[in-house]
């Protein structure tokens, strides 16, 4: 006759071998033969469900173990972990360690390990720090696991130090990186612009004898065409096509950005003709670029790159050729503006109005420029751009290329002049705020060109000391050079 203790251990047997099915079978024969699991059942039960997939069932049971203070053990909660980290519930893995500890229950590798990779994947480095630090405090040894959940922590939260360290750390242990582990420390040089670094790393890959695949080889041309390294990204490609692989949209359009920025224009021709010649539909992304290498190439040229705007997207082409032939003789610019954003996603409209009013800029098209700002800011693809306090007035140009940041501040000056032509007070103070922190493969970040700008007006502000990326003045000051500046208008007037 069966008994609660038959099925126990016939359940406990199932899990041990990692049979979940079979675990849930047994279980769930036990009401046909009159019997009532008890707690110690119910809490293998948790686990099992989890690892069967019936997450609703094992959270279920889960809530009743908490009210009926059951005895869990770590693989139970190594599961209940691993279920909130699939699900993307990463406050739930939290709460669930923090139970887990509540109820004296020591936290074993793999339950770190899960922490790691679910706080990687939150993108929180703060907090994989911290499980780490626990490891090493309890006298745990990392793993191969431990350390390729760090890699890819750091990696997405581009911490390029940290991830370095861990990188050394697997070299020094002897843990050889897959391939996998080695794109994600690429993709992060590419991101953070470590070219020696990722020029290291890719010889090292080669000579540990893992091939590199297509995405290595993506993250190698992106590296190379965003610092304008021509021969390398080109030595890079032919690596590539020996090694078997094909570029995708994501090679082309960093090709794009790399002969684009060495101005060999006819290059950008030809690669954007090879999306065609390999059957690749230009994206959003990849027309994204070609308008910013317009923003950068001789007037001349530019036509050559219109056709290829119109080709890989009639409505943008449009617009661009409205502006670069200057054929608005209707004034249907800002209509045609208009159809297109409406048309793009959602991604994307800062990039386009971005480049499309450096575009204007270039073009010496101020008019343009402040039409399409105007429009961002209607659209709401511009959002807090000028904002006001009773103490401060202040103009937000963190997301704005130069060419928009510019243009706001024409128009901002514009209306401060006219608050002072009303009669009107102006606040105690004034600011300008470009944000902070510059991309590595910046030439020149929107703080200095703004700079160069304000001292280019000899207007009254300047870099604030203690407020990175802001520059401030006061209502006497502004005062005194907005209207210096009228004066100057009139008298050229």
């Amino acid at each position: 006759m069966f008994d609660n203790f038959t099925f126990s251990t016939i359940i406990s047997c199932a899990r041990l071998c990692n049979l979940a099915d079979k675990t849930v079978e047994w279980f769930e024969k036990m009401p046909s033969f009159g019997l009532e699991p008890d707690d110690v059942t119910f809490s293998t039960m948790i686990d099992s469900y989890g690892r069967a997939g019936n997450v609703e069932k094992a959270l279920s049971l889960y809530d009743r173990a908490r009210t009926g203070e059951w005895r869990l053990d770590a693989t139970t909660f190594s599961t209940l972990i691993r279920i909130y980290k699939v699900a993307g519930n990463f406050d739930g893995c939290l709460n669930v360690y923090e139970e887990m500890k509540a109820l004296g229950v020591k936290p074993n590798l793999v339950i770190y390990n899960i922490l790691l990779d679910a706080m990687g994947r939150a993108k929180r480095p703060w907090q994989v720090k911290k499980f780490y630090q626990d490891i090493i405090d309890n006298g745990l040894s990392p793993s191969f696991v431990t350390y390729a959940a760090l890699l890819h922590a750091y990696g997405r939260a581009r911490y390029g130090d940290d991830a370095f360290k861990i990188y050394r750390e697997m070299k020094e242990k002897g843990l050889g990186l897959n391939v996998v582990l080695y794109n994600s420390i690429l993709a992060m040089c590419a991101d953070l612009g470590h070219v020696d670094k990722a020029v290291e790393i890719f010889e090292d890959m080669k000579s540990s004898g893992i091939k590199p695949d297509s995405w290595t080889f993506s993250s190698m041309i992106t590296i190379f065409s965003c610092c304008g390294e021509v021969s390398e990204a080109e030595n890079t490609l032919n690596e590539m096509f020996e090694a078997g692989f094909q570029p995708n949209i994501f090679i082309l359009t960093s090709l794009i950005q790399c002969y684009g920025k060495a101005q060999r224009i006819d290059d950008v021709v030809k690669t954007f003709n090879r999306n065609f010649e390999l059957v690749i539909t230009p994206d959003d992304r990849f027309c994204g670029c070609l308008l910013n290498v317009m923003t950068q190439t001789p007037n001349e040229e530019l036509s050559k790159l219109v056709k290829c705007v119109e080709r890989a997207n009639p409505k943008l082409g449009y617009v661009v050729k409205l502006l670069v032939e200057e054929q608005d003789s209707e004034g249907n610019f800002k209509n045609e503006a208009t159809d297109l954003f409406d048309s793009i996603r959602t991604e994307v409209e800062k990039a386009y109005c971005n480049c499309l009013i450096d575009l204007c800029i270039k073009l010496n098209m101020l008019e343009r420029a402040c039409e399409l700002l105007d429009l961002g800011l209607t659209l709401e693809i511009y959002t807090n751009v000028m904002s006001r306090t009773s103490t401060q007035w202040s103009l937000n140009l963190k997301s704005l290329s130069p060419g928009a940041a510019m243009t706001a501040l024409h128009i901002w000056m514009n209306d401060l002049s006219k608050v002072l032509e009303a009669g009107e007070q102006l606040p105690p103070l004034l600011g300008i705020n470009t944000g902070h922190g510059k991309h590595k493969y910046s030439e020149k970040g929107l703080a200095n060109v703004l700079e160069s700008y304000l001292k280019e007006l000899n207007s009254p502000f300047h870099e604030a000391p203690d407020k990175i990326g802001w520059f401030l003045t006061t209502k006497v000051a502004a005062e005194s050079w907005l209207e210096s500046r009228k004066s100057t208008d009139a008298v050229a007037a």
